[in-house]
């Protein structure tokens, strides 16, 4: 067996609004990188990431086993990912990254103004994003494909609801209405669903612990495949 190549994604895109606003999700990205970490133990890795400290992070830590690149849009992700998975064969796809469902149909050229003769606020007019990871995941040649679910409730509905909609292998259910993990915390918690609907519970630790035990577990599946 050759050497195992593996893909993750990492943060969270933003779509701009006008010159000077977006929006987003509020991932830092910890997890996903944490990830990449774990998984440059094993083998090499693509890494593409919102939160460029993690490019400088991982040509420092890494030891050149983690290829780091940023994104900002859903369209620039979009782009990389395609881009990849053209040119490389991959054992395995991580998509950490939260990917914004909408964009604003139209990008104002310049910063919008308040209007001082209405009181009614802004109204913005959005348009639903391609889902990458469905696309990927309908490929003939696809890797092995995990997603991540981050719910606020209902958390083992929704993400094995996604785990089926998008063809995935394995899903990643993290709770975030939890203050005490997830977002800005150094630690986290998940559970993670197969194809069979069967739920494995990661308990509350670190994220680096999360990510190496999420590794071991999802390495032994890819001996299986």
């Amino acid at each position: 067996m050759g050497t195992r190549r593996f893909l993750v994604t990492a943060g969270n895109t933003r779509e701009m609004i006008d010159r000077v606003r977006d929006w987003g999700h509020i991932f830092t990205g910890n997890t996903g990188y944490a990830i990449a970490n774990a998984l440059a133990e094993l083998g090499e890795v693509d890494l593409l990431t919102s939160n460029r400290k993690h490019i400088a992070q991982a040509s420092a830590e890494a030891g050149g086993r983690i290829r780091a690149s940023a994104f900002t849009s859903h369209g620039e992700l979009k782009g990389a990912l395609a881009a990849l998975l053209a040119r490389e064969h991959y054992d395995a796809i991580f998509m950490t990254a939260a990917v914004a469902d909408y964009r604003p149909e139209v990008v104002a050229p310049q910063k919008l103004k308040k209007d001082p003769t209405s009181g009614d606020g802004l109204l913005l007019q959005m348009v639903r994003n391609p889902d990458i990871l469905a696309t990927i995941a309908t490929r003939e040649d696809r890797p092995f494909s995990v997603g991540f679910a981050a719910e606020t409730e209902h958390l083992l509905d929704y993400a094995a609801r996604k785990l089926k909609d998008k063809n995935l292998d394995l899903i990643v259910a993290n709770d975030v209405a939890n203050p005490s993990i997830g977002f800005n915390s150094e630690e986290n918690a998940c559970s993670v669903i197969d194809r069979d609907l069967h739920a494995t519970l990661f308990a509350q630790t670190s994220k680096g612990k999360i990510a190496r035990q999420l590794i071991s577990f999802i390495a032994l599946r890819l001996n299986q495949v």
